[in-house]
């Protein structure tokens, strides 16, 4: 089984700071230093992922976007400023779909056709997105996590990638993210917060119990790979934060030191490649 390799390239401090500290920052070169870690360690092991680019990274680091493309990755949309799907209007998603996959077009000629939504936020109550989707010609969306989660999740939905027929009456294929069964339950794994919290040894456990059905779908943040100290105005910021506020940064973090060697393990032992190519194994199309 091969199985999908993705990035969600956003940028931590002013992430983090927009939402929680009440500081709106651009992104800053964290993000540009984390991408390359990556980057370096894909081409390690010969690796090639998908990134799915928030807008507001693209349009600061249009370098960073001919990196990835040069490197012989597959570019996609991650919405513009890492809002969440359900917090918009479709006229709100729909403009941050098309701003981003602009300046990724602009910054590479490659007009991306894959989607992800920031925080997995396409759930039943913005489920009207995927035929926002389909509209603007995005041929797959990887945003559905098929459990019952407390921030996000879809329970009972289909775990296979397959091709949904949409109430507005497009279509488009949906690759939902990795999810084991633990005692009956669905548990996610195999990525982002899952990949640091749990040991690489349930990780491992979950890549081939899940790789004996289906491809898992893995993703990572470049924050994970960080290993440099907060800027000083993140640090200031956090300093005068409440107590809940710090201690949701240290969950955020936590464990990312372990990161870089987890992924290391893994590429030394399952196959990988862009989701595109999983795809198009999966439904023999091409898609």
């Amino acid at each position: 089984m091969i199985h999908a390799l993705t990035v969600d390239v956003e940028e931590y401090y002013c992430a983090f700071a927009r939402t929680w500290l009440g500081i709106d920052r651009e992104p800053t070169e964290a993000v540009v230093h984390n991408t390359h870690r990556v980057l370096d360690l894909l081409d390690r092991f010969g690796v090639k992922g998908t990134f799915f680019f928030l807008g507001e990274v693209a349009a600061a680091y249009p370098d960073l976007v001919r990196a990835v493309a040069d490197g012989g990755h597959e570019l996609g949309v991650h919405g513009y400023r890492h809002r969440q799907v359900f917090d918009l209007t479709r006229d709100e998603f729909r403009e941050e779909i098309l701003s981003t996959r602009a300046r990724i077009e602009e910054a590479t000629g490659v007009v991306a056709l894959g989607h992800r939504a920031p925080v997995f936020s396409i759930v039943p109550r913005s489920a009207w997105a995927l035929d926002v989707l389909a509209e603007e010609g995005f041929r797959y969306d990887s945003s559905v996590f098929p459990f019952a989660g407390s921030r996000y999740g879809w329970p009972g939905f289909p775990r296979d990638i397959h091709e949904m027929s949409l109430p507005g009456g497009g279509h488009i294929v949906e690759a939902p993210m990795a999810t084991v069964s633990v005692l009956g339950k669905a548990v996610p794994a195999c990525g982002g917060g899952y990949l640091r919290h749990f040991p690489y040894a349930f990780t491992r456990w979950a890549m081939g119990r899940i790789g004996r059905v289906r491809p898992v779908i893995s993703y990572m943040h470049p924050y994970e790979f960080d290993t440099d100290p907060p800027p000083r105005w993140f640090s200031d910021a956090l300093d005068k934060a409440d107590s809940a506020t710090k201690r949701l940064h240290k969950r955020l973090i936590r464990n990312c030191p372990t990161v870089g060697k987890k992924v290391a393990r893994l590429l030394g032992t399952f196959q990988f490649t862009s989701l595109r190519e999983v795809i198009a194994t999966v439904l023999g199309d091409g898609s």
